[in-house]
């Protein structure tokens, strides 16, 4: 297929186009696409995609557009092409005009699934963000102030137990192991006497409330799993399709289970930590928001600006994983460039809550020459007992001193990946009048000194500056409101539309390119071939 191109040459009498130059607010994203559609998505920005022999395709420029209202309204692929072919906002938007003459009626919803594929496997497949990104920075409205943050994305299949887990991955392995070798692993299967062919998705039926026979069906399963796992023990001229699927059922296999004094295989009574919950989206996990919230699927993180409110970087990540991982990525602009070296020469700011205050993020903050104005969390203690601040830790010196005044070497931690050292008060704490306000271990109270102590500390010295905390309310909150933003249409915002990281990650990353276009939209931002792209308030 060769590259489509759009039309140059509007009819200045077209109905659709008269209607609503007339009556479409100015600040509009509908107004803004078809008056800046050429300048942000000319048709060669896509010639990459396309040979250069074929049919031609739908011009890119129109399904770019159509691709960023479908996000910003949360639709289906059939919906959007519905309503780019029967809605006169879509059409002015995408500069095809009315319907009667030359334009374009429509066009079928697989070319929205085409145009995702072709920029996933290109060199540039964020491209769409990084144009309004670089009109927003061309326009100055991108500082030197990030605000990080991260929302859960539910996944877009069921989670599914144990039992379906097993028979899941085996169906699938038969599926990917073709007529040949298909055949000699059922045979396989056949040996065992599990009587289940592994040909219907649903469960066997047994009586679900005897736990005998509960048992007894995973256990059969579990073998058919291993005798599977067995029989292509050692090959290495599997297809690639055959490979993954034996990792997963041998993954499937090793999360959930347990072998019992009896020889019995049943199911654990413990969550594995990177337990995957679905063989239809084996990237998907089990995750947590907060300790009373749970979430299947994905976690979306994203940097603002927050004098903008323009979203500057996004990443998607399972749901299991924090949000100290993503954090360097998302602020690569910042860490990429001179710290003083912007326009105005104002330093670099990044903003978070207690999720990004861990030392980590603080050591590559202050490394780069970064302000952190994450929040670091208060030492805690059980039972009201004396928290780790009204210890003196002395890092010079390597002691510490207790509210009593007892002093005591820190012993360093030997390849700990968190812990630097403990001090060990020990037999200290026997006759100390303060002992029932500091602990009740029977070894006497105990303090971990971690890698990043120092940093930890002296944020959380310079967290109670009022102006410090004046700022951090000012600021920070304003990422809550864009991630209401993203999160506004359940469709493809908080429920995924698509499955695996990198589908997720595309489509998330699409979503906060229709986001920042709205928003150049509602501060007046125009382009001129003299002056490129400016603001303009409505």
């Amino acid at each position: 297929m060769t590259l489509g191109k759009a039309s140059q040459q509007l009819d200045l009498l077209d109905p659709v186009s008269a209607f609503c130059g007339a009556t479409l607010p100015a600040n509009s994203i509908f107004a803004f696409l078809h008056e800046h559609r050429d300048v942000l998505f000319p048709d060669g920005m896509f010639a990459d995609l396309f040979a250069s022999v074929g049919r031609r395709s739908v011009p890119p420029s129109v399904v770019a557009v159509v691709m960023v209202l479908q996000r910003l309204e949360g639709l289906s692929d059939r919906e959007a092409t519905d309503r780019f072919t029967y809605d006169a906002r879509w059409r002015y938007a995408a500069g095809v005009g009315g319907w009667d003459g030359a334009a374009r009626a429509g066009f079928v919803h697989t070319v929205l699934v085409d145009m995702r594929e072709r920029l996933r496997r290109s060199q540039r497949p964020d491209r769409i963000f990084e144009v309004a990104l670089a009109a927003a920075g061309n326009a100055g409205l991108v500082g030197r102030k990030r605000v990080l943050d991260s929302t859960p994305l539910y996944d877009a299949v069921a989670t599914m137990d144990t039992i379906t887990l097993i028979r899941s991955a085996i169906r699938g392995l038969l599926g990917a192991a073709g007529p040949q070798l298909g055949a000699a692993l059922r045979a396989v299967l056949d040996g065992l006497g599990s009587g289940d062919d592994y040909a219907i998705t649903g469960k066997p039926v047994i009586d679900w409330d005897d736990k005998p026979a509960r048992e007894a069906l995973v256990d059969s399963r579990a073998r058919d799993g291993h005798a599977l796992l067995a029989a292509l023990d050692g090959r290495e001229d599997l297809p690639e399709p055959v490979g993954q699927a034996v990792r997963l059922l041998a993954t499937v296999l090793g999360q959930d289970l347990e072998t019992g004094a009896d020889g019995v295989l049943r199911i654990a009574r413990r969550v594995a930590a990177d337990r995957v919950i679905s063989t239809v989206d084996p990237q998907a996990r089990h995750g947590h928001k907060t300790n009373h919230r749970g979430v299947d699927g994905y976690k979306g993180h994203i940097a603002v600006d927050p004098d903008s409110e323009i979203v500057t970087a996004t990443a998607v990540t399972a749901g299991n994983t924090g949000d100290v991982e993503p954090a360097a990525g998302l602020i690569t602009d910042l860490t990429s460039t001179d710290p003083t070296g912007h326009a105005g020469g104002d330093p670099a700011v990044v903003y978070g809550d207690a999720a990004y205050g861990a030392g980590e993020i603080l050591h590559r903050l202050d490394t780069a020459g970064i302000e952190a104005r994450t929040k670091v969390q208060p030492p805690v203690a059980p039972a009201g007992k004396f928290t780790k601040d009204r210890f003196i830790v002395n890092l010079d010196r390597q002691e510490v001193t207790c509210p009593n005044g007892i002093t005591t070497p820190i012993r360093r931690a030997k390849d700990h990946p968190r812990h630097a050292g403990r001090a060990d008060f020990g037999a200290a704490c026997t006759t100390c009048p303060l002992r029932g306000q500091c602990t009740d271990a029977k070894t006497g109270r105990s303090i971990t000194i971690g890698h990043h102590e120092a940093r930890l500390t002296t944020a959380r010295t310079r967290q109670q500056d009022p102006a410090w905390q004046a700022d951090y309310r000012a600021t920070r909150p304003k990422v809550e409101r864009k991630l209401a933003h993203l999160m506004r249409r359940r469709h493809g915002g908080r429920r995924a539309r698509m499955r695996g990281t990198t589908r997720v990650a595309a489509d998330f990353n699409l979503l906060a390119a229709a986001i920042n276009l709205a928003r150049l939209a509602t501060l007046g931002l125009t382009h001129t071939h003299n002056r490129g792209w400016t603001l303009h308030p409505a």
